[in-house]
This record gives C-alpha cells, sequence and structure tokens, in this order.
C-alpha cells in the first residue's frame, strides 16, 4: 500500500514496459507457486504444518507474504488511486486509507483463523489436503496463465 500510495500506481500506468514486466512477473510468480502445490505430495503439506507455532512467528509470516505478495501491490495500484484527492492534504487520506485496509485486513484474516479453526478436523484428514493442494495449484496456474494473457485497456 506504501508503494501506491507514493506513486507506484501512476508510474505503472504510465510504462507501459514496467506493466507489462509487473504482469509478467506476476503470472510466472502464480504459475510456479501453482506447479509447487500440484508437485506437493499431501502427506509432506500435513507434515510441515506446525500447530505448536509461537504467534509471532505466524504474525511475521503472513505480514512478510501480505507485503512481498504481487497480487497484493497490483491491488493496491489499481484500487488506492481512485480515493484520493489530490488537491487536498494527503497525509491525512493516507492515513485514513491505511488505517481502514489494516482494520479491514485484521478482521478478514481474524474470521479465516476462526473458521480454519473450527474446520481442523475436517482439514488434517489426507484426502481433504490432497484435494485442496490440488484444487489450489490448478486454481494458481489459471490465473497465472489468465494473468499472461491479460491486455492493458489503460
Amino acid at each position: 500500500m506504501t508503494a501506491s500510495l507514493a506513486g507506484l500506481g501512476a508510474l505503472v500506468l504510465a510504462s507501459a514496459t514496467l506493466f507489462t514486466l509487473l504482469k509478467w512477473a506476476g503470472a510466472v510468480y502464480l504459475v510456479w507457486l501453482g506447479i509447487k502445490l500440484l508437485r506437493a505430495p499431501a502427506a509432506g503439506l500435513e507434515a510441515r504444518a506446525r500447530p505448536d507455532s509461537a504467534a509471532r512467528h505466524v504474525f511475521w509470516h503472513a505480514a512478510s507474504v501480505t507485503a512481498l505478495n504481487p497480487k497484493s501491490i497490483a491491488f493496491f495500484i489499481a484500487f488506492v488511486p481512485q480515493f484520493v484527492q489530490v488537491d487536498r492534504p494527503l497525509v491525512p487520506q493516507f492515513a485514513v486509507l491505511v488505517v481502514t485496509f489494516v482494520g479491514l485486513a485484521a478482521v478478514n484474516a481474524l474470521a479465516y483463523a476462526l473458521a480454519a479453526d473450527r474446520l481442523r478436523r475436517t482439514i488434517r484428514r489426507p484426502g481433504v489436503i490432497a484435494w485442496l493442494t490440488r484444487g489450489g495449484g490448478g486454481a494458481l496456474v489459471a490465473m497465472g496463465i489468465l494473468t499472461a494473457t491479460m491486455r492493458r485497456t489503460a
């Protein structure tokens, strides 16, 4: 969000080359993640789960994944500029946008955590893990292909 607020969105919109590079980097990343999931053995995924992970470790892992996620960057590039009025002071507008987004993201993450906790027994079964892994991998590959074939309309 900070990169978008600092003008990355305008830079990407102004540069067809930068847009194309960002698009292809995102597409390759999604396909790579998808193939990685498709090739992963379901038993290996279950063994890697660490139910005793410290809350601090989980928080920093989630924060780093979110901060480095190209989908998040693309979302802010497209979404944030619509809500900024350049003729008004920017810092208060940015503060409201950041607080609103972080608050909503926290509620969203809490909802997912609570749902995952309730579904833990079902999700841990090897057949369910295999289905989720293959389905998620296929979805990521499909999204990567769609991203690669996407045309710039602006």
